[in-house]
């Protein structure tokens, strides 16, 4: 490994840390799994420098980010249209770049979409964490420091001039995502259903929710019609796990989507959003609306599996 100190932080803009796709199997010690909230265009980006898929990238939020580059390196942003810039010149997303010493890339805002994920050919050093390089911001460790980037941060990256010669791969036009203002998310119904009225069923999925300003890295708080249980059910159950996507019911009924920074809830579950439609939670930000469809399990099986065909093979989907 050859560490050369690559990137300068001079703005760290709303949110950005340092992630992979995250850490799994310490759930029952409390441990969120974390990791890059849309993985899908994660892994892209990864793969359009040539890193392996799971390598650490920056996740950035909304707006907000500059960073200087202090060495030649390779460059890939998927994810939201944050109106990407280099030296103030827009630059395309989803393409593999290489920018040069003293560059400046920055974010000025939102056309669509949340998050946006850099990668840098080679990867961004950082220890490994249980596994994994993902920050943990509400437990303090993994990424830099166990916390958000902050303007002065220096990050390395492991050997960027052998990536130089990636530049140029791009994600086919028909592959990109959209990122809508109205987002339908499939669900399955959850371990609790029984526990709603039919009329409560029924508003899940035949409700406009519209996303509150109670959006960040742990659950996206949902504003609209409630949902109602049946008599005599309490508002909470004693905490059980949780597995990002769920959807979960508090007393107010309105309905909150779980994320990958929470482990555990007191709340009923009326339903999950099937794992196909997970990296949609990441680009959702306040003021957006949310559908959602119920479909059967067969269903949501096959949807998996066309991701999984999809993502395997990948190399289909770039151009060189």
């Amino acid at each position: 490994m050859a560490a050369v100190k690559s990137i300068e932080v001079l703005s760290p803009g709303l949110q950005t840390t340092i992630q992979d796709l995250g850490r799994f199997g310490y759930g029952h010690y409390g441990v969120p799994s974390s990791g890059a909230l849309d993985s899908f265009s994660l892994r892209i980006a990864n793969r359009l420098v040539d890193n392996s898929e799971n390598v650490a990238c920056l996740e950035t939020t909304l707006m907000g980010l500059r960073l200087k580059v202090l060495t030649d390196v390779c460059v890939a942003v998927t994810g939201a249209d944050l109106q990407l810039q280099v030296n103030k010149q827009a630059l395309k997303m989803w393409c593999s770049h290489v920018l040069k010493k003293g560059d400046i890339l920055s974010f000025i805002g939102p056309r669509s979409g949340c998050r946006a994920y850099i990668a840098f050919g080679g990867g961004i050093i950082t220890p490994f964490v249980l596994g994994s390089q993902s920050t943990n911001l509400f437990s303090g460790f993994g990424g830099f420091e166990g916390r958000s980037l902050q303007k002065g941060d220096t990050l390395s990256i492991d050997s960027p001039q052998a990536k130089l010669p990636m530049a140029g791969r791009s994600l086919k036009s028909q592959w990109i995502p959209k990122y809508p203002s109205v987002f339908t998310l499939r669900v399955v119904w959850g371990p609790q259903e029984n526990d709603f009225t039919k009329k409560g069923k029924r508003t899940l999925t035949h409700t406009l929710y519209r996303v509150s300003s109670q959006a960040d890295r742990t659950g996206i708080r949902l504003e609209g019609a409630e949902i109602q249980r049946k008599k005599n059910t309490a508002e909470s159950i004693i905490s059980e796990g949780l597995i990002s996507g769920s959807i979960q019911v508090p007393g107010d009924g309105k309905p909150i989507i779980i994320l990958g920074e929470t482990v555990s809830g007191g709340y009923r579950k009326i339903a999950a959003i099937i794992t196909a439609d997970l990296h949609l939670l990441g680009q959702i930000k306040p003021g957006d609306e949310v559908q959602f469809a119920a479909i059967s399990l067969e269903e949501a099986h096959r949807a998996l599996d066309e991701t999984g065909h999809k993502v395997n093979n990948l190399s289909a989907l770039l151009n060189s």
